[in-house]
């Protein structure tokens, strides 16, 4: 992961980030993640329009991720 890209997700850790995936949407606060994308979010819910549906903790493997994108609270 390129220096500039590994900076901008560390700083986004315990805060609010929205995750693209190839078959959907999830948000929920950063705990952590590593050089394969793969990150584990808390408080996470899957996004579907106008609807959202609580999943708690969960850990998305990298190779489904889309884009991160840090959502203002």
């Amino acid at each position: 992961m390129a220096d500039t890209a590994h900076k901008v997700m560390a700083e986004a850790i315990g805060k609010i980030v929205l995750v693209k995936l190839r078959d959907g949407k999830v948000r929920g606060r950063l705990k952590t993640f590593d050089m394969h994308l793969n990150i584990v979010l808390e408080d996470a819910e899957e996004v579907r329009e106008d609807q959202t549906r609580p999943l708690g903790t969960i850990l998305i493997r990298g190779d489904g991720v889309v884009f991160v994108s840090p959502v203002e609270v």
